[in-house]
This record gives C-alpha cells, sequence and structure tokens, in this order.
C-alpha cells in the first residue's frame, strides 16, 4: 500500500525533505503541486527524515504539498519500439512521440558479474584512420575521449555514430547546447542512422537531477539489448557534465565536499557506469565511449584523473585531431594482430617517423640548418597530418593501411623506414 505524505518539512534548491517510514534510498515518488504533478527519487535517508530531489526543481511547491512514495526505484521502458526515438533525462518523450511504457526495467544496477564476460577480441571498425589503424577500439572496451571546451568531440561523436560497424546506438547527453541536440538529430536523421539510434538528452536548460539520470538510463537500455544479442555502442556526452551535477547535488545535501568540490564518491559513480562495458558470453556486447572534456586542458582535474584509472586507455583530441601521442587503446593489440600481416608493423613505424617529424619541427623553427632527412621528414609529416589524422578522412582499415605505405613510398626509401624486408617486399607500391 502506497502511503500520502502532506507535509514537506523543508524545501533547499531543488530538495525537498518529509518524514516517512519503510522507504528505500533512490525509491521513486510523485510530488503533487496545484500545477501537477512531479517526480522525484530518494536521494538521502536520515533515520525518518526522507530527502527527495524533485526531477524538475522545486519552484511552485509548498509545504503542504502531498508526496507520494510509489516503492519502486527509476526505470525505462525496454522494447524495439525504442529505436529511432529521442527521451529526456527523465525517460520522457522529447521528440514528440508517445509515451513507452511497456516491459519497464530497473536503471542503475549492478556491473555484469566477471563470470559472464569473456575476453574482448573482436574490432569495432569507424572508418577513422587514427582510430582503426593507430588506436583501435575494440569492443567491450570503455574509452574516454578526453578534450577542452571548442574542440569538435560532438562531431566526432556523431561520425562514429553514422559509421561504426555495430547493431545499434545508444547516444546519452548531458547539458548539451541546444545547438549540439539539433546537430545530433539532424545529422543521424540525413544519415540514416536514426533507425538504429537511441538518444537520451538531458539539455542545459534541463532540472539538474536529470543529467544523473542519462548515463543509468542509456547503459541500462544498451545492456537490455547487448543480452539480446546486439552489439551496442553507447555514445556519452559530456561526462564532465555528468560530474558537476553529482556536485551540485552533493552540495545540496551538505556532504563534505572532497578535491575542488566534487563528492567522495566520484571515482566510485564514475566506475559503476563505465564498468557497465562488456561482452556476454554467449550474447552481444556494450562499449563505451565517453567525452570528458578537461577544464583548461588540465588532465590532473579531478574528472578526467579519475576517469583514467577506470578505462581502459583514452583519445585525446586536440586542434581538431586525434593526437597520436597520449592516445592509447589498451585493448587494440587483442585485435590487430588478426587484421592485416603489416598493421602492427606499419602502425609502429608510422608513429616513430611522426615523433621525429615534431622534432625537426622544432629544429626549423629555432633557425636550424635543415638536413636532407629533416625535409623527408617535414614533408611526410605534412602528407601523414592532412592524409590520415584529418578527421573529415573516412576510408576502411585495408584504405587507410595501404595509404600509409603510400606516403612512407612518396617520403623515405625503403631502407629508412625500419620496416622487415618481407614487408616491404609485399606491400611497397609498385
Amino acid at each position: 500500500m502506497q502511503k500520502v505524505y502532506t507535509k514537506i518539512e523543508s524545501i533547499v534548491g531543488n530538495v525537498i525533505t518529509v518524514r516517512a517510514t519503510g522507504v528505500k534510498n533512490q525509491d521513486l515518488a510523485e510530488v503533487t503541486t496545484k500545477s501537477g504533478i512531479s517526480y522525484a527519487n530518494v536521494i538521502k535517508l536520515d533515520h525518518d527524515l526522507v530527502s527527495l530531489q524533485v526531477f524538475s526543481g522545486a519552484q511552485g511547491i509548498s509545504t503542504g504539498d502531498s508526496v507520494r512514495f510509489l516503492g519502486v526505484p527509476m526505470r525505462v521502458s525496454f522494447s524495439d519500439n525504442l529505436l529511432g526515438r529521442i527521451f529526456n533525462g527523465s525517460g520522457e518523450p522529447r521528440d514528440k512521440g508517445p509515451a513507452l511504457n511497456e516491459n519497464m526495467i530497473e536503471i542503475g544496477g549492478p556491473s555484469v558479474n566477471p563470470a559472464k564476460r569473456i575476453v574482448p577480441k573482436n574490432m569495432i571498425r569507424t572508418g577513422i584512420p587514427m582510430i582503426d589503424v593507430f588506436n583501435t577500439l575494440v569492443e567491450s572496451q570503455k574509452l574516454p575521449i578526453f578534450s577542452i571546451s571548442g574542440e569538435p568531440y560532438n562531431q566526432l561523436l556523431a561520425r562514429i555514430a553514422m559509421q561504426a560497424e555495430v547493431d545499434m546506438i545508444v547516444l546519452g547527453g548531458m547539458g548539451l547546447k541546444y545547438d549540439d541536440y539539433l546537430f545530433f538529430k539532424e545529422t543521424l536523421e540525413k544519415s540514416g542512422a536514426m533507425s538504429r539510434t537511441i538518444m537520451f538528452i538531458h539539455t542545459a536548460s534541463d532540472p539538474t537531477v536529470e543529467c544523473t539520470l542519462v548515463p543509468d538510463m542509456a547503459l541500462a537500455v544498451a545492456e537490455q539489448f547487448a543480452l539480446k544479442g546486439k552489439k551496442v555502442l553507447v555514445l556519452l556526452t559530456d561526462m564532465t557534465n555528468y560530474c558537476d551535477s553529482l556536485k551540485e547535488m552533493a552540495i545540496t545535501m551538505d556532504q563534505v565536499p572532497s578535491n575542488r568540490g566534487y563528492p567522495g564518491d566520484l571515482y566510485s559513480n564514475l566506475a559503476a557506469r563505465y564498468e557497465k562495458a562488456v561482452d556476454f558470453d554467449g550474447a552481444g556486447s556494450v562499449t563505451i565511449l565517453g567525452v570528458t572534456t578537461m577544464p583548461g586542458d588540465d588532465v590532473t582535474h579531478p574528472v578526467p584523473d579519475n576517469t583514467g584509472y577506470i578505462t581502459e586507455g583514452q583519445y585525446y583530441l586536440r586542434g581538431g585531431h586525434i593526437e597520436p601521442f597520449g592516445s592509447l587503446s589498451r585493448l587494440k593489440q587483442q585485435v590487430n594482430k588478426d587484421t592485416r600481416d603489416d598493421h602492427r608493423a606499419l602502425m609502429d613505424a608510422m608513429i616513430k617517423l611522426y615523433a621525429a617529424y615534431k622534432e625537426s619541427v622544432e629544429k626549423k623553427a629555432m633557425g636550424f640548418l635543415m638536413s636532407e632527412w629533416d625535409e623527408k621528414l617535414l614533408k611526410y609529416g605534412s602528407l601523414f597530418e592532412s592524409k590520415l589524422m584529418d578527421l573529415s578522412v573516412n576510408i576502411p582499415l585495408e584504405e587507410a593501411l595501404d595509404l600509409g605505405w603510400e606516403i612512407l613510398a612518396e617520403c623515405f626509401e625503403k631502407n629508412e623506414t625500419g620496416l622487415k624486408s618481407d614487408l616491404i617486399s609485399k606491400y611497397w607500391p609498385k
């Protein structure tokens, strides 16, 4: 039996408190006001004093309004009808389509039992050479994209959503500008990728609490589709906004702040979401790519710092490119040994030569005399950046490898590349 409480003890920000019994943490409640019904969830229990975060904000709520606890945590609908739909952070339609209430599943559950996981072994092709060739994305991997504001990280995610060889995409947007939301919507619709995409979007003008629900909703739906045998790619942007929302809620709840005001459980909150990445034994998989913006390009900021301990590498997005130095996919060795026999050797050789090119650029900037070798490196670096690093390049892995050989042949002699003679005889352009 659901009890109704008609006295609200206090209202602080978007948090209300009532005296109630038999309530569990994260339970859902309905707050009935003169303007209608708002949902809230339990965020703190202190004996019989229950604190609730109101999804739509506490504006318009008075101490005499009623609160009814539903006895269940936050849930989201799960079915094939989700495909092509756009929802907000509460799971309500944002695309003016019908509300979905069938087959409700709980969000924010535990991560998958390690005994049910298998070792990642399949590559996810994206058509982006700096990912496919140099830092391959592996099925069931969890990788952040470290960036700063102003970089085209949302454009990169949209490219991946359109081109990634997966069964379906779940996009979770947190604190998005309305323009960014429209960009994702229009880009995916024009490309035809919307039919295999589900979007959970929280914009900057939406209630803070909905921002914290977006990753859980996206991952709960992704996990259910993976159990049905689907290969699911979850794209999250921006995890820093998610963490800032956690900080705002923690301050409202009078929690003791940790590093730079973030809550002390920031690491466990991030880990609980990223650890949802899984390759099921006998079913599908969940792969997570999450954008993490670094305030002031500071990788020691609490959000990227904690993220780096959880994830399996990272992509650095700088100057409109995926930076070859610092970017790392720790699981790429699981798959690039099986793509083509020249993949690993060519990858290593090209990065070594690009590092040498960077040194030649510094020498030239300081006015040193350029040798013939330096001139070759400068030519190579320019071709490498324009033909492989540019994010507009869209070619399959095999074409990217062939293009790498063509760039080497255009700039160097065979014996200057450091590659084995058997590979050179097989792949060097005739």
